[in-house]
């Protein structure tokens, strides 16, 4: 057993950490599996990595450096060869002063040093990472910047062992990569846009982009050959936009990828939308939706025909909210049927339709034909125009129940564009049940939430009171990425059609008078919705502001609304 082994058992159980009991069946169980202690601690879940890295710090009377707090600059790659830093698990954090600060697993390993001393040509200085993240961070490092050029020679043989396994090429290698760091951090997409020096890598999360460290521009055309590939593109064709999809699987979960590529001055722009199917589907209340909304929703989604609209801008969730509403449609009892551009998630029972507009295949030709199937249930992913939206109210009104959504600014909003696209007020009202309104804003991180007084400007733009408390922010951690958000919620707003807001429509009254008639009937506004949320500590009242360019509120503060 080696001298560091020995300090870090008695120091674990001097510390409470484990019990001697504990200690010898990890012994025992490394002796069994070819595995040293720490690895047999962390497998046996008797101490968790971070908590020995922190221990043997201590006995090392080295620092302890958490490399996955902070962005680490992934060109230092090009002070340590790969082998180098595989074999003794070190990584160049960064230089100052002439001294280099090298992450380590052992700092104690003189061996290590000495030899990184010898190859960089300047001091080093050693700090203690934890092991697990230090491996992750060299292959995530490596393999985004070694390129095909930076690769050693090798002779005839074993470049050909090495083709013959095509995870071990730097392109796969960095592709892989890129897929693996977005699912890992919950991206919804990712961007590859070559610039005229440089390749910029961006990952947008929680509806927010992201830049990351990225590839070199020498990658970027074996990159994009090689998405191609898996999308199966046209490899000749790069003057031409192209669109493809193709799945991988990350921590056991399948996930399908819809690649965009566009010719640019620069190089073909590539972006690439990752969307997971066991977690697209959500329980109202799990999109956030609050309690009184979703008796409200429900009970217009049972009713046997007429047509429910989900508004907002793009990117607000909107499919999100009507998959959800289709699992609890479904069952074998209904015939569901839905058009949608793209078909995002399969759903059991339900025949998902894919509009293809080059073979006439469009939202309107679809839709007339598949009344014709006897469906209970209809969904159109969207009402871009006339003829679509003659022909779902029509549907509505035909004994079908017709699922679609709109892009404008706030559920009144919805019915200034259906009378853009020439229905009659009487149309509407007899076919159009309810309209949601929604925006998506960011939440809070849970494991770095502070307590967070709220501002005079915010006070005043919400007349909030000055004694009101318990909004917090995100100070920003490991687990957020340093941004004090993880994940999204919905703020909502649903109008429905009772005879006062019915009358009103017939008379051809203005949305401003709509939208007043329903506040004072109940509705409850976005901006409302988003400030209970801020309150309960879910998001932030700057979130809610950001959600939208103007919150008007007049000098009585009891009309309001949420303009995009």
């Amino acid at each position: 057993m080696h001298n560091q082994d020995v300090f870090l058992e008695r120091a674990l159980v001097e510390d409470r950490l484990a019990s001697a009991e504990e200690v010898a069946r990890a012994r025992r169980y490394g002796q069994e599996h070819d595995v040293d202690l720490v690895d047999a601690l962390v497998k046996l879940e008797i101490v968790s990595g971070r908590d020995i890295a922190l221990t043997r710090a201590n006995v090392c009377e080295t620092p302890f450096v958490a490399v996955d707090e902070y962005e680490t600059c992934f060109a230092n790659t090009q002070i340590l060869p790969r082998a180098i830093a595989e074999r003794y698990c070190a990584f160049p954090l960064f230089m100052i002063d002439g001294v280099l600060t090298l992450a380590m697993e052992n700092p104690l390993n003189l061996e290590a040093t000495d030899l990184v001393r010898q190859i960089v040509k300047c001091e080093v200085e050693p700090v203690l990472c934890e092991r697990e993240e230090l491996q992750s961070l060299i292959v995530r490092a490596y393999s985004l910047t070694q390129s095909q050029r930076d690769q050693p020679k090798v002779d005839s043989e074993a470049k050909k062992a090495e083709e013959a396994n095509e995870n071990s090429q730097p392109v796969v290698a960095a592709v892989n990569q890129l897929l693996a760091d977005a699912a890992a951090q919950l991206a919804s997409d990712i961007h590859i846009n070559p610039d005229e020096h440089e390749l910029h890598l961006r990952y947008r999360i929680d509806g927010v982009l992201h830049v990351k460290q990225g590839p070199p521009i020498s990658m970027h055309s074996g990159i994009v050959q090689r998405l191609k590939v898996m999308a199966n593109l046209d490899l000749t064709q790069t003057r031409r936009p192209q669109d493809g999809k193709f799945r991988f699987r990350h921590d056991d979960k399948l996930i399908d990828v819809r690649l965009s590529t566009m010719p640019t001055v620069c190089g073909e722009n590539v972006v690439m939308r990752l969307l997971t199917n066991t977690q697209a589907i959500h329980e109202f209340k799990d999109l956030g939706m609050p309690a009184p909304l979703v008796a409200q929703f429900q009970e217009l989604i049972d009713q046997p025909y007429g047509m429910v609209l989900v508004s907002g801008p793009t990117g607000s969730g909107k499919t999100t909210t009507l998959y959800a509403a289709l699992s609890k449609l479904n069952e074998p009892s209904r015939n569901i049927m839905t058009i949608e551009d793209p078909v995002e998630i399969r759903m059991p029972f339900i025949r998902q339709i894919q509009v293809h507009p080059e073979i006439g295949l469009t939202f309107a030709s679809a839709l007339r034909s598949i009344l014709r199937q006897d469906p209970d249930v209809v969904l159109v992913g969207e009402i871009r125009d006339a003829e679509t939206a003659t022909i779902a109210l029509q549907a509505a009104l035909t004994g079908h129940l017709v699922l679609s959504t709109v892009h404008t600014n706030d559920s009144v909003g919805a019915i200034a564009r259906l009378r853009d696209f020439g229905l009659p007020s009487f149309v509407i009202n007899s076919a159009l049940l309810g309209v949601v309104a929604q925006r998506l804003v960011r939440r809070v991180c849970s494991e770095c939430a502070v307590s967070d007084p709220v501002d005079e400007l915010m006070r005043r733009r919400f007349r909030l009171e000055k004694s009101v408390r318990g909004f917090v922010k995100g100070r920003g951690c490991g687990r957020c990425g340093q941004t004090g958000y993880r994940g999204r919620i919905g703020i909502y707003e649903l109008l429905t059609f009772n005879s006062s807001v019915k009358m009103l429509v017939e008379q051809g009254g203005s949305v401003e008078r709509i939208r007043e008639l329903a506040v004072a009937g109940g509705m409850r506004q976005m901006w409302q919705d988003g400030v209970e949320k801020a309150r309960l500590g879910q998001t932030t009242l700057e979130e809610i502001a950001s959600a939208a360019s103007i919150i008007q509120i007049d000098d009585e503060g009891t009309s309001a609304r949420l303009v995009a």
